[in-house]
């Protein structure tokens, strides 16, 4: 049990934060930016010791992220200075989003795969790279970023349980249903005023 405990006492402490951070999400609690910072620093020993090293990087990115998005859900823009409400996902942003995620997975392969000894390059690349535009619609507000965390949640589930990495790779199991509740819970919370200010112009 001690053996086991030492092997996994990473996964099991990140995982605890996970669910604490999903559930403040879920409600829009600006807390959750908080939570996720020391999920991250914690993330960063785990990843690298498991050879995730695009996640492990990743947790770098996320941890400038979190004041952003700490900063936007507080505050929101520097003209209003109130907090952001929940928004839909400009339209006229989906290309230029998409071809830069894509891109982004690209390098991240490349690297992975010819410079690091990878076992998982395609996997660790895409959730990384989805994540790095996600981790983005999330500070704005926006409600389809749940669509994207949907397509991480269950990669990341798959990836981590190959990786060994049990207790978050279910724990990502779950983000998959939390993350199609979190959906309908941030819809409810949109309004016609702000459904209308923010179409495509």
């Amino acid at each position: 049990m001690e053996e086991f405990l030492a092997q996994h006492w990473l996964d099991m402490v990140t995982t605890a934060l996970g669910v604490a951070y999903i559930v403040l999400e879920l409600c829009a609690n600006r807390w959750m930016w908080a939570v996720g910072a020391v999920m991250q620093v914690l993330g960063i020993i785990l990843y690298y010791q498991k050879g995730l090293y695009a996640d492990c990087g990743m947790e770098f990115y996320y941890l400038g992220m979190t004041a952003y998005g700490f900063a936007m859900w507080t505050w929101g823009s520097h003209k209003k200075r109130e907090p952001r409400p929940v928004t839909h996902f400009p339209l006229r942003l989906a290309a230029l989003w998409v071809a830069v995620t894509t891109a982004l997975w690209a390098a991240i392969y490349y690297w992975l795969a010819n410079y690091t000894d990878s076992t998982v390059p395609l996997a660790d690349s895409f959730t990384t790279a989805l994540s790095v535009a996600g981790i983005w619609a999330l500070a704005r507000k926006y409600l389809e970023q749940w669509f994207i965390w949907i397509a991480v949640d269950i990669v990341t589930c798959v990836l981590y349980f190959y990786k060994d990495i049990p207790f978050k790779g279910s724990l990502y199991g779950c983000y998959v249903i939390i993350a199609i509740a979190g959906y309908f819970a941030w819809r409810h919370r949109l309004t016609p005023k702000m459904t209308e200010e923010h179409k495509p112009s």
